[in-house]
């Protein structure tokens, strides 16, 4: 049994006057890759200058405008990462690198000298707030923690003459979800005051989640009552930096807009500290599927996976919103069914807009393979085979092939497991387009016998097909070449057959494409039906071939 009673219930800050529950998110926020800091740091095995300079350059390529590349005044790696930045020119001039120190003297010189050179950059200073860090890491008073926080902000302002380039100051109260909200508020209005920012040079405060301790809702609150109690509001930029330790991230971060954050700092797919940071691309898709900039160039999110996977060492996970290799696809029967319906109702009506059941958006504007969209295993019904065999190879099975054909892939799939589009065309091969035993359609002469008036029909065939091998013929005589067809083949075989339905399509466009026609036969002695197909350049050779095909699944055929 779970000893819950260690564990106490984290306290809720009531706030009624709350309105974000009311809004929608409308635009994207400003975005801020902390890829090579709180990320990189969070790696079992850390970028090498090489790899971050490929991820910088990838993060540019993708419209980051602020990028946290790391504490160049605490490790000599990343400090000679900035310098390279810099002296190689790969810093856009409408890109902002940030860079974060803690509040100490040494860290802020260094800090200034990493950036020189650069057009602009963002100093991230921090220190943490949290009741529980004031009293068993600091052992300090709030008015001490608060000094710290103003002494960091002073010793900026003091060394800006030693930049040539534009600082916006970002600070960070660390551990903001455990810190008292007035005392959060306290704090970052006293860093607010000291550095006077302007509408035309605001300053970034970010509020962290540094550890997720409440559901998404009191952190929205959290930020509603910042976003009205911040001094100079119109000069700031309320920045949150969400971790994912409740798996709720996402929901932290988006919530966090509604509530009045203007900006977002994360990983592109939620790398970071212990459970990660949120994960921007996540967010990026979900704004892109409600029809909203997300502000981002993610219309190959392959690319961005292989970057990824390469640099950071981790493997995107499956089922990873998005970018998992299987999110775009549907095991079960009735979700393959629904999308199958819902691809061919918008190419019924030519829309424009996206609206198929079960995905939210179209895999193929983020660089997704369109084609494995459907897998078939033994949860799979006759819809998502139905899917394949269209989607794949063009075969619009008939309804009522569908249940029939999804019969024969179900017991392939309950041995085996997952079928692959190619077996599942081959087992289409086999069961219905080469079933050529043990008679075989070869050659059909067609003659017009509409000016006979002394026939009652209006069309000869003379057939010619193979009876185990054996090359043989009749001829015979009825109202179209189907029908002739059918009553020679009860006369030559003794057999009593009703085609009960025929349906035809061309397979593929242009003067040489092929058409697929699909006989649904009864055997009148024995009450058996089943479907046959045939697929030729000439529509009545398929017709012709499908009879075949399901005289040979019947078994009706041979001597």
């Amino acid at each position: 049994m779970l000893n819950y009673k260690r564990y106490q219930r984290v306290p809720v800050d009531r706030y009624p006057e709350r309105t974000w529950p009311d809004r929608e998110i409308m635009q994207a926020p400003v975005w801020c890759s902390v890829d090579l800091r709180d990320g990189n740091q969070a790696l079992i095995d850390p970028m090498v200058v090489t790899e971050k300079i490929e991820f910088f350059n990838y993060l540019v390529k993708l419209g980051f405008k602020e990028i946290e590349i790391g504490f160049p005044a605490s490790s000599q790696i990343e400090y000679d990462f900035l310098r390279q930045l810099v002296d190689r020119k790969l810093i856009p001039d409408d890109v902002k690198v940030q860079v974060l120190a803690q509040c100490r003297e040494e860290q802020i010189i260094r800090t200034f000298e990493s950036i020189q050179g650069t057009k602009s950059a963002i100093v991230h200073i921090y220190n943490s707030t949290s009741t529980l860090q004031r009293d068993v890491v600091f052992k300090a008073d709030k008015e001490e923690v608060k000094a710290i926080a103003l002494k960091g902000t002073q010793m900026v302002l003091d060394h800006l003459k030693d930049y040539d380039g534009e600082v916006t100051l970002e600070y960070s109260p660390e551990s903001f979800t455990g810190t008292e909200l007035d005392y959060a508020l306290e704090v970052c209005n006293a860093v607010i005051d000291l550095w006077k920012p302007t509408k035309d040079h605001p300053m970034i405060i970010n509020l962290p989640s540094t550890v997720e301790m409440t559901t998404p809702n009191v952190f929205a609150d959290r930020i509603e009552y910042m976003c009205k109690n911040l001094h100079n509001r119109e000069a700031v930029v309320v920045s949150v930096h969400p971790h994912n330790d409740r798996g709720t991230g996402v929901a932290t971060a988006e919530l966090a807009l509604l509530a009045g954050a203007d900006r977002i700092e994360g990983t592109l797919f939620g790398n970071g500290e212990r459970t990660g940071n949120v994960d921007i691309i996540n967010l990026a898709y979900n704004m892109f599927s409600q029809g909203i900039d997300c502000g981002l160039a993610l219309d190959n999110v392959n690319e961005a996976i292989e970057i990824y996977e390469r640099c950071c060492k981790i493997p995107i996970h499956p089922r990873h919103p998005y970018a998992g290799k299987l999110v775009f696809t549907a095991f079960s029967g009735s979700h393959q069914d629904a999308i199958n319906k819902g691809v061919h109702a918008m190419a019924e009506r030519n829309s424009q807009i996206w609206q198929v059941p079960y995905l939210t958006i179209d895999p193929a504007d983020i660089g997704r393979e369109y084609e494995p969209i459907v897998r078939i295993n033994s949860q799979s019904g006759k819809g998502g085979v139905a899917f394949v065999m269209d989607t794949y190879f063009g075969f619009k099975l008939p309804k009522g092939m569908q249940r029939e054909f999804a019969d024969v892939i179900q017991k392939i799939s309950e041995k085996q497991g997952e079928v692959s589009p190619e077996t599942i065309m081959e087992q289409f091969r086999k069961e219905y387009l080469e079933k050529k035993e043990p008679i075989h359609f070869r050659k059909l002469k067609v003659d017009d016998l509409s000016d006979e008036t002394e026939s009652e029909f209006d069309t000869k065939v003379h057939l010619t097909y193979t009876d185990k091998g054996v090359e043989k013929s009749f001829t015979a005589v009825g109202n179209g070449p189907l029908d002739a067809v059918q009553r020679g083949l009860m006369e030559t075989f003794g057999i009593r057959i009703k085609i009960l339905d025929y349906e035809e399509h061309a397979l593929q466009s242009g003067s040489n494409s092929q058409a697929a026609a699909y006989i649904h036969m009864l055997d009148a002695e024995s009450g058996s039906v089943t479907y046959g197909v045939g697929v030729s350049s000439n529509i009545t050779r398929a017709s012709v071939r499908a009879v075949f095909s399901a005289l040979n699944r019947l078994k009706l055929g041979g001597e």
